[in-house]
C-alpha cells in the first residue's frame, strides 16, 4: 500500500472494515480488536491515525514497539491465535502500520478474559447472546443449526410413508433397516431423537417443536407496511416441502396474470417470472438462520414482493459474489437431502438465475437487521393485458372442487360435498391448492379463520370450467 492508496482510505472513514487508532499500549486492547475482526470477515487496522483520519504518524521507536505489541497480543492474547499481516508506510508525517487480520476460520476468536467480540459497524461489541455464539461456530464448521437435535422427537414424529418415497427416489430402494437406524444412517437423527434436518423435510407436525420455522405471508393493496388492511394472509406452516408449495400458491394467487407477447388463446403468465419467484423462495427455506427463532416472511405489496429470511448472509459473503454465483452453505445437512425434495440445485446458481429473469430484483444484506430481504419490483399493470386464461395445471383433487362447488359454499359444505372425512387432507389436498391456483377464492379474505368464510370460484375458474366440460 502506498501513501495515496492510504489516504484515499482515510478519506473515507472508519467501517466494520476499518479501524483506525492512533496509538496503543495494551495488549489486551490490540487483542480485542483482532479478535472482533477474525470473528467478522476481516478487516485492516490502522496505527498512527486519529479517529477523524488524520494522518499522526510514528516514529521508529513506537513502529518497533507496536510490532511487537501486535505480535505478542496476536499470539498470546487471543484464543486461538490470529496471524495478522503488518505494513509499514511512509508518510509526510510519519509511520502508519497497517495491520491486516484475516477472516478467521476457526471461530469464535476469544480475548485473554474469555471474551468474544464482533465488528458493529465501525465501533466492536462484546456477544453474550447464545444465538450469536451459536452462530460463530457454524461460520467454523463446529456447529450447524440443522443436525442440533430436536429434544423430545422419535422416529413416531416421522412421515414415514413420505420419507420412504424420498428414500427410495433418492437411493433407488426402501430402507432394509428400522426407520430409526435409516433415519440416522443419512444424518437425521441421532438413533434417538430427530435433528431439525429431519423435523422439517419429515416431521408430521413440524411446528409442534419449532413454532417460529414456518412463513408468514401477507399480502397489502398498497406499498406500506403500515397499512391497517390487507388482501390476504396465511401462516404457512408443515414440512419445507409444504410450506413452499402453498407459498408459491399465495404469490400465484395475489399476482397478476399477463398475456405479454403471447397470442389471446395462449396461456398466461405470471406478471414476474415464476422461476425467478421460485428461486428466491426455495433459498429462502433453505439457507435461512435456523439459529434465529423467526419465521421468514413473504410480503405482497402493489409496487413489489419481499421475502424476508432471517440471518444476515454467513461469513464474510457479499450481495455482489452471490449475484456473481458464491455460495455458503449454512445448512449442509438440510441441502444435501432438499436437492431431491425441493427444485433447488445447490451449486449457487439460483440468484444469477433471478437477475438473468429479472434483473430488476434487489438483494438487501441487512446486517444490523440480521436478515436477508430479496425485493422482487411488480410491473406497472397499466401497461400489460391481464389474462383471462388459467396459468396452472390443474390437479385431480382440484378439478374435483372446481366442479363440486357452487355458489358460494363453507368449508364443511365443500368438504362434504367432496365426500372427505378427513379435515387436514382436505385443507392440505384440495383446498390450499385450489385457492393456490388462482381459480377459487375467499369471500372474506381479509379475515381467513372467520366463522362467516365462504369459498366461490374466480373469474379464471368459471373460464376453465367453461373450457373443460367434461364430467
Amino acid at each position: 500500500m502506498n501513501e495515496a492508496e492510504l489516504l484515499s482510505i482515510l478519506a473515507r472513514g472508519e467501517d466494520s472494515r476499518h479501524q483506525f487508532k492512533r496509538d496503543e499500549t495494551n495488549a489486551d486492547s490490540i487483542a480485542a480488536e483482532l479478535a472482533a475482526f477474525a470473528n467478522s470477515g476481516g478487516g485492516l487496522l490502522l496505527l498512527g491515525v486519529d479517529d477523524n483520519g488524520k494522518v499522526t504518524g510514528l516514529d521508529a521507536v513506537n513502529v518497533r514497539r507496536l510490532n511487537q505489541l501486535i505480535s505478542n497480543a496476536a499470539s498470546q492474547n487471543v484464543r486461538p491465535p490470529v496471524h495478522p499481516t503488518t505494513e509499514n508506510i511512509q508518510t509526510a508525517q510519519g509511520i502508519v502500520i497497517a495491520v491486516t487480520v484475516p477472516n478467521g476460520l476457526s471461530k469464535p476468536y476469544l480475548d485473554s478474559q474469555g471474551r468474544i467480540w464482533v465488528k458493529s459497524g465501525s465501533d466492536k461489541r462484546h456477544v453474550t447472546a447464545r444465538e450469536e455464539i451459536q452462530r460463530l461456530f457454524q461460520r467454523s464448521g463446529l456447529i450447524y443449526a440443522d443436525v442440533i437435535p430436536v429434544e423430545g422427537t422419535c422416529a413416531a414424529d416421522i412421515d414415514e410413508k413420505a420419507f420412504n418415497d424420498y428414500f427410495n427416489r433418492r437411493y433407488g430402494q426402501l430402507p432394509d433397516q428400522p426407520l430409526q437406524q435409516a433415519l440416522q444412517n443419512i444424518g437425521l437423527g441421532d438413533g434417538q431423537e430427530l435433528n431439525l434436518a429431519g423435523v422439517l423435510l419429515f416431521g408430521k407436525h413440524p411446528q409442534r417443536y419449532r413454532p417460529a420455522f414456518m412463513v408468514k405471508a401477507v399480502a397489502f393493496p398498497g406499498t406500506s407496511l403500515a397499512s391497517h388492511h390487507y388482501l390476504d394472509s396465511e401462516d404457512i406452516d408443515g414440512t419445507l416441502l409444504e410450506q413452499y408449495q402453498r407459498s408459491l400458491g399465495f404469490i400465484k394467487r395475489n399476482l397478476h396474470h399477463v398475456q405479454r407477447d403471447q397470442n389471446f388463446n395462449s396461456l398466461g403468465l405470471l406478471e414476474v417470472p415464476e422461476q425467478a419467484i421460485i428461486e428466491l423462495l426455495v433459498n429462502a427455506l433453505i439457507h435461512r438462520d435456523y439459529f434465529t427463532s423467526a419465521s421468514v416472511r413473504l410480503l405482497i405489496f402493489a409496487d413489489r414482493i419481499e421475502i424476508i429470511s432471517p440471518g444476515h448472509l454467513p461469513d464474510s459473503l457479499s450481495t455482489e459474489q452471490i449475484r456473481q454465483g458464491k455460495s455458503n452453505r449454512r445448512n449442509p445437512t438440510l441441502t444435501h437431502h432438499a436437492i431431491s425434495i425441493l427444485p433447488y440445485r445447490g451449486i449457487g446458481t439460483g440468484i444469477p438465475r433471478v437477475l438473468q429473469d429479472w434483473p430488476e430484483t434487489r438483494l438487501v444484506d441487512d446486517v444490523a437487521g440480521n436478515e436477508f430481504r430479496a425485493v422482487i419490483p411488480r410491473p406497472v399493470m397499466s401497461t400489460m393485458e391481464v389474462t383471462t386464461e388459467v396459468t396452472t395445471e390443474v390437479t385431480t383433487e382440484v378439478e374435483r372442487v372446481l366442479r363440486v362447488l357452487v355458489g358460494e359454499m363453507s368449508r364443511q359444505e365443500l368438504q362434504e360435498g367432496l365426500a372427505l372425512k378427513n379435515d387436514e387432507h382436505f385443507r392440505k389436498a384440495y383446498l390450499l391448492p385450489a385457492l393456490g391456483s388462482g381459480l377459487v377464492e375467499m369471500t372474506l379474505p381479509d379475515k381467513p379463520r372467520s366463522s362467516k368464510q365462504r369459498y366461490r370460484l374466480t373469474a379464471l375458474g368459471r373460464r376453465w370450467l367453461e373450457t373443460h366440460p367434461g364430467a
